[in-house]
């Protein structure tokens, strides 16, 4: 693959926490425009992934390019989700603020929104069904709320890169639908959207490239090629029953 095709290139990355691997020798390439989801079981590094390439957390080894460079050339190209439940929702803070917060990166910490980025923030608002919310405490709202939050303010920092760290937990179905329905919107515009996911069965429906990730990355590529049963007893191990994907993903 050529690497101005990439959007992500990670080669030899370990990381280790109290000197025990959490990701060992990683080799990942992630091509720019895909919507990609990570699979794996609990421990298996994917949300550490995620945070070693947003430079969250330090590699014991490895390196990571971002379309060709490294993250600091990048980082404003970049909008994370993080997972909920690391958020703190009783700080003091309205709806609309933060979803404003989207717009600092390009700004500067020095310069206060103005017309533009307020429009951006209320179209955003919009897009994920929650103008009526705007003055409303980001604590008085329900999860599959607040998780829409930090998506409108994602969509706000207009980014090239989206990641998305376990978006759908904790949130009802027709909240999934109108989640789901952006992230390929974003797709559709040539944006490259990383999404940590835990539910195999919506895998092929809402990805076409997938990642399968058990401290190692045990293979990534095309949903059709790459999301069989036998990778996934490769993944889980073979406590797991694939029996519903043999026939459509083998």
């Amino acid at each position: 693959m050529s690497e101005n095709n990439l959007a992500i290139q990670v080669d030899d990355l370990t990381v280790a926490y109290h000197q025990k691997p959490v990701l060992w020798d990683i080799d990942l390439q992630i091509p720019k425009g895909v919507l990609m989801a990570i699979v794996g079981p609990n421990g298996a590094g994917k949300s550490t992934l995620l945070k070693t390439i947003l430079n969250i957390i330090n590699p014991l080894a490895g390196t990571i390019l971002i379309h060709g460079t490294d993250f600091f050339h990048q980082k404003k190209n970049i909008a994370y989700v993080p997972q909920r439940s690391s958020v703190d929702w009783d700080f003091p803070t309205t709806v609309l603020d933060v979803v404003l917060m989207g717009t600092y990166g390009r700004l500067g910490w020095l310069k206060r929104p103005g017309k533009n980025e307020k429009r951006a923030a209320w179209e955003a608002l919009q897009k994920v069904g929650l103008q009526d919310f705007a003055h409303r405490q980001i604590s008085q709202l329900s999860g599959g709320q607040q998780q829409r939050v930090f998506l409108a303010r994602a969509l706000v920092q207009q980014a090239e890169i989206y990641f998305l760290d376990e978006p759908f937990q904790g949130v009802d179905a027709t909240t999934e639908q109108s989640i789901i329905v952006l992230l390929k919107e974003l797709q559709q515009q040539g944006k490259t959207v990383i999404v940590v996911h835990h539910d195999l069965d919506t895998v092929s429906e809402y990805y076409n490239w997938v990642t399968l990730l058990n401290v190692r990355v045990i293979d990534s590529g095309p949903v059709s090629k790459v999301f069989t049963t036998q990778n996934l007893k490769l993944t889980y191990g073979n406590k797991h029953s694939f029996d519903y994907l043999i026939g459509s993903h083998d």
